[in-house]
């Protein structure tokens, strides 16, 4: 009888927790690298996009792929700097715990890679396996002269069938409300076929206007003026990195994008918490990947709230706990 389970151990010395389910559905995570889910095995293909011979090699020189986790900012700030409740709050490069972009401005968080994450549950049942990790980031003080915010982060990774379920809770440890501005940048390919023989759909209304450093300007557009074909459009010749708003969900809820190429589809289904979706895919030799991007609120959302531009910046208030919830399904694999 095929069964479910969760095993905490390592490869390459490096501590995994892995996910398996019938049909040999494999799902590794790496909590000591960004607590990164860096294999979603379904029949031996990976889900995720992962460009390296072995989990050793990822630990040894990390960079972007798989499922990595955007925080306490999701893409991209516009200066180094962010705001919270009319406060400026100045970046401190000389700690060097985040990257920047090629136009210099900070990007991607500060917890891509971190080795905080701690792994506080896992478990198995008739119907699926998890396990949950937590980042106390209010203990770290390189983290908090970044982002002043007390708050505990934890990640549940569920398992059930070829899905994968990604649930985000965090809560606010402070004594002042606390603004979210986070997300996840997974990485996907189907092994099956060649980028530009993909197909995507998206399920969004409109479009955040950016400009020329691919920040919102803070006025949307309707999302058929650029992309009329976005039912089901070619990504032959297409380059993305958009910002998608207004998302459109189905009758159960669920807002639901999706890549389909020589029989395999991939569908991430963004539910509470997500309103909004980046889509990256970028074109050219090598590039055989495509992001969707569950995010809180849009890029630059803290200086953009600030700002008048958005007030959909959400927020938590002291001892209350903020939850996004997103899925990940495979079919053809």
């Amino acid at each position: 009888m095929q069964t479910y389970s969760a095993r905490l151990t390592s490869s390459d010395d490096v501590a995994i927790v892995r996910l398996r389910g019938p049909d040999d559905v494999v799902v590794s995570i790496a909590p000591k690298i960004g607590n990164n889910a860096y294999e979603f095995i379904v029949n031996g293909k990976n889900a995720f996009w992962f460009p390296f011979g072995s989990v050793g090699d990822f630990a040894a020189n990390p960079e972007l792929c798989g499922n990595p986790f955007l925080a306490p900012w999701a893409n991209r700030l516009d200066e180094h700097a962010f705001y919270a409740h009319g406060v400026r709050y100045e970046l401190n490069r000389s700690i060097g715990n985040y990257l920047s972009d090629p136009d210099g401005q900070p990007i991607h968080g500060l917890l891509l890679y971190a080795g905080e994450w701690e792994v506080v549950d896992f478990g198995s049942g008739p119907d699926s396996a998890w396990a949950k990790s937590r980042l106390e980031f209010s203990r770290f003080p390189a983290l908090m002269a970044q982002f002043p915010f007390a708050h505990r982060i934890d990640i549940t990774y569920t398992l059930a069938g070829a899905t994968l379920e990604v649930r985000t809770e965090i809560r606010n440890q402070g004594a002042e409300t606390m603004p979210v501005s986070v997300g996840f940048h997974p990485y996907f390919q189907l092994p099956g076929s060649r980028r530009d023989d993909w197909s995507v759909q998206l399920a969004a209304s409109s479009l955040w206007d950016l400009n020329e450093r691919f920040t919102p300007t803070g006025t949307k557009s309707p999302l058929k003026a650029t992309f009329p074909g976005a039912a089901d459009m070619p990504l032959r010749g297409e380059f993305l990195d958009h910002v998608f708003g207004d998302l459109r969900p189905d009758s159960d809820g669920w807002a639901r994008f999706s890549v389909h190429g020589a029989g395999e589809r991939l569908t991430v289904s963004y539910g509470d918490g997500y309103p909004v979706a980046v889509v990256y895919a970028p074109s050219g030799e090598g590039q055989q990947f495509l992001c969707f991007e569950p995010m809180s609120g849009i890029t630059n959302a803290f200086n953009l709230a600030h700002r008048k531009l958005y007030p959909e910046l959400p927020t938590v208030r002291p001892g209350d706990t903020w939850t996004g919830t997103y899925r990940i399904a495979a079919q053809g694999f």
